[in-house]
């Protein structure tokens, strides 16, 4: 049996009656409120023949390795998993700046992860979508860290830790009622969200200060960010809440990519004047993955009245994107029922990867071929 932690942030009720050692998280808010942050580590076990299993799984055009069926499991073990919030201390009425010996959870994990980030390894932030219980966002989580540190073209002097930031999708599967209480909750903690942007912007600029005047160097290793489904669509509330709270009209880069997964937004939304527009500022490269076949955004498109998604056709207009932002369409090498996961899994997985180590849009050795007509279009290769 193997032990796998996972660092993590969110703002649902803690289950049980010791919030510093919950037996997980719930379907609501945490009783703080919707910006109300937890932080801690959450520990799972699990049976290292089932995990290589998945990690060895043939999945035909897309590659090796099945995430999603991993995640699958990991979700099972994490019901039983270890679970440690960071204590803190604090007046959640009162600005923290203004009380006196404040203990703070975000700066306990965010010194942890440093420690960790010091040892080569690179940080992913992934926010997960709609329909997702407490459980099954540990077991994505885990998936997504696990299956990034092995595939076969990964930098191996360079490790990969993910930091899940998990918010109240009900984990319910009834299509109307469901879908329509995790948009309205994604709103809401889409400005939890922007309150971890922001505390890591004031960490970040806090560690170069001190840097800058013991003489030091910073780690040199990266931060990304990778938005899956509906978590693009909290993303788009947590651009709103950084913006509000940044000096100038400027927000800082705090990634160096960021990955929107499957994008359950409007197939508009990254051109001027749309929610996502500005999310070249926060970083250095943005990539989108869509697939064509994705039943979840046809379902979004056409049952819930929406327009059409990112996540299916990809960007309306492509040439209209900032040129920080390529688009990859993976519809010829997935497969599935759903076809909603596929960051997950093989080559797509593969992909990311590359890209967290550095590797040109344009490298030969990625697996996908350039549009004839526009630079910043893609086609996955089977």
């Amino acid at each position: 049996m193997a032990k796998f932690k996972l660092y993590y942030a969110t703002n649902r009720n803690h289950v049980g009656n010791d919030r510093w050692h919950p037996d997980s998280y719930g379907t609501k808010f945490s009783d703080d409120g919707m910006e109300n942050l937890r932080f801690g580590v959450v520990t799972v076990t699990a049976d290292d023949n089932e995990v290589a299993k998945w990690l060895n799984s043939d999945m035909k055009d897309c590659g090796v390795g099945d995430g999603e069926s991993l995640g699958s499991y990991l979700s099972g073990c994490a019901k039983i998993a270890h679970i440690d919030a960071y204590e803190e201390t604090i007046k959640p009425h009162i600005a923290d700046v203004a009380q006196k010996n404040v203990k703070l959870g975000s700066q306990a994990m965010f010194t942890d992860v440093m420690s960790d980030m010091e040892a080569s390894s690179d940080v992913l932030i992934y926010i997960h979508g709609f329909n997702v219980s407490w459980f099954d966002a540990v077991g994505s989580a885990l998936a997504l860290q696990i299956m990034l540190q092995n595939t076969q073209t990964r930098d191996t002097l360079q490790n990969v830790l993910v930091v899940l930031f998990t918010w109240p999708s009900d984990g319910m599967a009834l299509p109307w009622v469901s879908y329509k209480s995790d948009r309205s909750e994604a709103t809401g903690s889409g400005a939890a969200v922007g309150r971890a942007f922001l505390k890591t912007r004031d960490f970040l600029a806090g560690l170069r200060d001190r840097a800058k005047e013991g003489g030091k160097e910073l780690c040199g290793q990266d931060i990304h960010l990778l938005c899956h489904s509906m978590g693009n669509y909290l993303l788009q509330s947590a651009l709103t809440r950084t913006f509000d709270f940044t000096p100038g009209s400027t927000m800082p880069r705090l990634f160096e990519h960021v990955f929107l997964c499957a994008p359950d937004v409007d197939d508009t939304a990254l051109e001027p004047s749309q929610p996502l527009a500005q999310v070249d500022q926060i970083a250095r490269n943005v990539t989108i993955y869509h697939n064509r076949g994705d039943k979840a955004m046809v379902i979004s498109d056409y049952t819930k009245g929406n327009p059409e998604r990112l996540g299916g056709t990809g960007a309306a207009h492509p040439g209209l994107l900032h040129n920080k932002v390529h688009q990859i369409d993976c519809t010829p090498i997935v497969r599935g029922f759903v076809e909603h996961s596929y960051y997950l899994t093989g080559n797509i997985n593969a992909d990311i990867r590359t890209s967290i180590d550095g590797w040109e849009q344009e490298d030969p050795r990625r697996h996908r071929e350039r549009n004839a007509t526009l630079n910043n279009v893609w086609v996955m290769k089977k």
